[in-house]
Parts: C-alpha cells; structure tokens; sequence
C-alpha cells in the first residue's frame, strides 16, 4: 500500500522532471541551430527576396511592354534602331555634339 508521503514524493519528482523539461526546450528554442534566430534570419531573408521579385515583376513588366510594342508595329522597330544602332533616315540629316568634339579640339595645339 502507498502512503501520502509516497505520492507527493512522486508528484514533486514528476513536477521536477516537468520542469527540467522545459528548461531544455527553452534552451532549444533559442540556442539551437534551428530555433528562433534562425526563424528570425530567415523572415529577414524572405522580406529581402520578396522585395527583390517586386522589381523583377516591374522589370518583367516593361519588358513585355518593349516587346508588345516591338511586334505591333515600326515605329518601335525604328526608335530602337535609331537609339542603339544610330540609324539615320536618307533624307534627314546627322550632327553629333559632345565632349568629344570639345576634347579634340582641345588636343590640337
């Protein structure tokens, strides 16, 4: 037969392994490798990379708008050929201004 003695003996061991137990887990939760700084690091990581995919969907976005534009018609054809490559029309004439120009006359003695 148990006596009171023995079941409060029992009750304070089981609190006390209770409480080793979660002095453990805390010390996991905010020791480990996996506990909460490294949830934290990884929030960080995702605000990060969720601000980066927001300018990749802007930057997406006006490139599908250059490319609707580049198949509807030439006047896109054209802009860009004029812009990049320096396209010049037959009739129109081409003057370039620039420092370059003011750079060498400035080398000629």
């Amino acid at each position: 037969m148990r006596t009171a003695g023995s079941h409060t003996l029992f009750f304070k061991l089981l609190l006390l392994a209770l409480v080793v137990m979660l002095i453990m887990l805390q010390v996991r939760l905010w020791f480990s490798e996996d506990g909460y700084r490294e949830v934290s690091r990884l929030d960080e990581e995702v605000v990060a990379q969720k601000l980066e995919n927001d300018n990749l969907g802007e930057r997406n976005a006006r490139l599908a708008a250059d490319v609707l534009d580049l198949k509807s018609g030439n006047s896109a054809i054209e802009e860009r050929a004029r812009a990049d490559l320096g396209m010049v029309e037959e009739d129109e004439d081409f003057f370039l201004f620039g420092e370059e120009s003011a750079k060498a006359e400035s080398v000629v003695p």
